[in-house]
């Protein structure tokens, strides 16, 4: 049985990570700062000075940004949080812009007034945003997590700084995150306590995966992947998360709960269960406690590969998303431990070059190998200890190929950055 610290935690972790953000969130992250810095400057710029991390442009370049009509890129997400934002939204700050900050915005880009500068750096969310008027200047600096500001200064003068605790940037205890402690609070707590977490994925998740399969986005893979089979509970998992993934990437203004600081590891976590659940005529109070369950076990595969690596998060989440499954079906432990290193046998290797539409393709790739994982471990089929990675328990599984992501990939996540910029 669950001790009440360990519950608590676990809630706690919930409450910090599934929360609301509109478009990619390292987009968003830039807005956010250049928003909190137009409050300390009390104006708006003339200039606007974006120094980001290979991930931070990595992960900006190719995704339109919500509520501006198509926009892309750093300096638009800079210039729309600095004239448009309201910073009291955090990571739905541009849910505020109107079609005359947008028309100001676009002027101001196209001035020239806003320049990004690459900013070495071993931090891999790392970026720090001036804005400058009339001789002032304000700087926000960001490390370590999207809305984790450590340093503001105007004029050169700090007004705000705190401890860099390196990637411990959580306000929540994860030290006793576990396959097993997971299994246990997803079947122990009171459904009261989960409840709200997880309407709240199936609203936000699920409208926007509807609104993708509507085909208006991207190349619309979420309807051409279900009209191949159209009957199959499988085939409508990967085809509404692959839906969501493309209509955030594309520029959807409608909000989607964030996992581990990112809404596609969100969208694959939640959706893949919410569509077998519905397609299997499965209790509410199940489908609750396997989100729940998808949550936790997403955080606690990023916990060892950090917020951005050259790792596909999208593999973790979905990873999470076919474990619950396991879980919903009545699955033990140890099926859920094979379900996960049967995934992870297949398709760790899956690069992350950056947030784009073709993420939902990398979603509905890694949630194949996830059910197929699903399906083998229900049989009582795994790939044993020392198949290539995997280890002698599922839970070294995952520090293993967090230590791949995080440390062995370091070089790989380079080389990506370094072709981007040079193109």
């Amino acid at each position: 049985m669950l001790c009440k610290k360990v519950e608590k935690d676990f809630l706690d972790i919930l409450e910090e990570e599934l929360i609301p953000a509109m478009g990619c969130t390292e987009p968003i992250a830039l807005a956010f700062a250049a928003a909190k810095a137009k409050e300390v400057l009390g104006d708006e710029p003339e200039n606007i000075i974006a120094k980001c991390s290979g991930n931070i442009i990595k992960n900006v370049r190719c995704v339109n940004i919500p509520n501006s009509e198509g926009m892309t890129g750093i300096e638009a997400a800079c210039v729309l949080g600095a004239i448009c934002g309201d910073v009291s939204r955090e990571m739905e700050v541009l849910e505020a812009v109107t079609p005359e900050g947008l028309r100001k915005s676009v002027e101001f880009i196209e001035k020239g007034n806003c320049e990004v500068v690459y900013l070495e750096s071993p931090i891999p969310l790392h970026f720090i945003i001036r804005l400058e008027k009339n001789g002032e200047n304000v700087e926000v600096e960001v490390r370590h997590s999207h809305t984790n500001i450590t340093r503001i200064s105007k004029n050169g003068e700090t007004v705000f700084g705190k401890e860099d605790r390196g990637e411990m940037v959580a306000y929540s205890e994860r030290g006793k995150l576990s396959v097993e402690n997971i299994f246990e609070f997803a079947n122990e707590v009171e459904i009261s306590k989960i409840e709200n977490f997880a309407r709240r994925q199936i609203e936000c998740n699920m409208a926007i995966a509807e609104k993708g399969m509507e085909g208006g986005y991207g190349i619309g893979i979420g309807k051409e992947m279900l009209e191949m089979n159209p009957e199959s509970v499988f085939t409508k998992m990967k085809a509404f998360a692959a839906a969501g993934s493309e209509a955030r990437m594309c520029g959807c203004n409608m909000p989607v709960i964030i996992t581990s600081g990112s809404g596609n590891q969100g969208i694959a976590s939640s959706v893949p269960v919410i569509v077998y659940a519905r397609e299997k005529e499965i209790p509410e109070e199940r489908m609750f406690r396997a989100l729940a369950f998808s949550s936790l076990l997403t955080v606690f595969q990023k916990e060892y590969i950090g917020k951005l690596s050259a790792f596909c998060g999208a593999v973790s989440a979905s990873c999470a998303a076919g474990a619950a499954i396991t879980y919903i079906d009545g699955g033990t432990v140890e099926q859920i431990k094979d379900t996960i290193d049967n995934t992870l046998a297949d398709i760790p290797g899956i690069i992350c070059d950056g947030a784009k539409s073709s993420c939902a393709a990398k979603i509905a790739s890694a949630l194949d190998a996830s059910i197929f994982a699903h399906v083998l471990a229900m049989k009582g089929k795994v790939y044993q200890a020392n198949t290539g990675i995997i280890q002698s328990d599922a839970g070294k599984t995952i520090r293993s190929v967090g230590h791949i992501g995080k440390v062995g990939m370091k070089q790989t996540d380079s080389e990506i950055v370094k072709l981007m910029i040079e193109n």
